[in-house]
């Protein structure tokens, strides 16, 4: 999801040719949304019909252990038909982690709340230093309560990896955002 003017990603801050390249190098479709917080949840009701008018049945979703995500999701996923899977519902964190670093995905943390983590964690990547920093810093080394947001960059699954240039550290609403933009 998109903010309202469609120049960032509602809650890392990316710009959408950072987007775009990640699908592309997914080889999946991207499907955008531009909206405020309060009209947040008519845009994914929107998104949501128009993928079950594609023929959408199940929708995945990346939750870990907060109910009140998983609740939204479940309600605004039944509203049109559509199953919301969970797969990593209550899975142990670090063997999550442990199950993506050795994988060998690359992560770069590009926002974080200023609340919970000092700026200095924007631009680290998520490997075994970051995540003990992480820990010690008394945060979800996942991210599950908004601590912090990551993009993904590299993996086994991307055809090849992005190439990331981190610009100015924005502040807005209580968080702390890398700017970031592609290194063609």
């Amino acid at each position: 999801m998109l903010t309202g003017d469609g120049l960032r990603s509602r809650s890392h801050g990316l710009p959408p040719e950072v987007l775009d390249a990640q699908a592309a190098a997914l080889g999946l479709p991207l499907v955008t949304g531009r909206a405020g917080w309060d009209d947040y949840e008519a845009v994914f009701l929107d998104r949501l019909a128009g993928f079950r008018a594609g023929g959408l049945r199940v929708g995945v979703f990346g939750d870990i252990d907060l109910e009140p995500h998983r609740q939204w999701v479940e309600r605004v996923c039944g509203e049109h038909g559509i199953e919301a899977y969970l797969p990593l519902w209550r899975e142990p964190c670090r063997e999550l982690l442990a199950e993506f670093i050795r994988a060998g995905y690359s992560a770069t943390i590009v926002a974080v709340s200023d609340a919970r983590l000092p700026a200095s964690f924007l631009g680290r990547q998520m490997d075994w230093q970051t995540v003990s920093a992480l820990e010690a810093a008394g945060v979800d080394a996942c991210g599950e309560e908004g601590e912090f947001h990551t993009v993904v960059t590299d993996g086994p699954l991307f055809a090849a990896p992005l190439r990331l240039d981190h610009g100015a550290v924005i502040g807005h609403a209580g968080y702390s955002f890398l700017e970031v933009s592609l290194i063609s």
